[in-house]
């Protein structure tokens, strides 16, 4: 878990990460304060909070019912992965947005990081 001290615009991380966008009805507006990297659903049960990004490689339900429980705003999947179609309507109905992200797990984090380092992301 990183806690950006500040929201960052989901559009801002999506131009980060070079994401495509896979599911936004309107919600891209949004704002994300933390940000949780896990292939571990009970993890994100554990510590996950609303107005969250969640970086995982799960593409199954269980990804999205996990969110849905915690009110988590988005998910990016990495390396290209994108959900099956009943996996997408599940996030559809929770408005939840869904990007994929040709990176790995480790280098969408670093990437983040560094954009919140460099201030690149207006951040105190």
């Amino acid at each position: 878990m990183a806690s950006l001290q500040r929201s960052i615009p989901l559009k801002e991380i999506q131009k980060i990460l070079s994401a495509d966008v896979i599911l936004d009805e309107g919600w891209l507006r949004g704002e994300i304060k933390t940000v949780y990297c896990s292939d571990l659903m009970s993890d994100i049960l554990s510590f996950g909070d609303s107005s969250s990004l969640l970086i995982t490689g799960l593409i199954n339900p269980q990804t999205i019912r996990t969110a849905e429980m915690v009110d988590i705003a988005a998910i990016c999947f990495v390396h290209g992965k994108i959900p099956h179609q009943d996996t997408i309507e599940m996030a559809k109905k929770n408005e939840i947005v869904l990007l994929s992200t040709k990176y790995s797990m480790y280098e969408a984090c670093g990437r983040l990081y560094c954009a919140r380092m460099s201030k690149s992301i207006d951040l105190p």
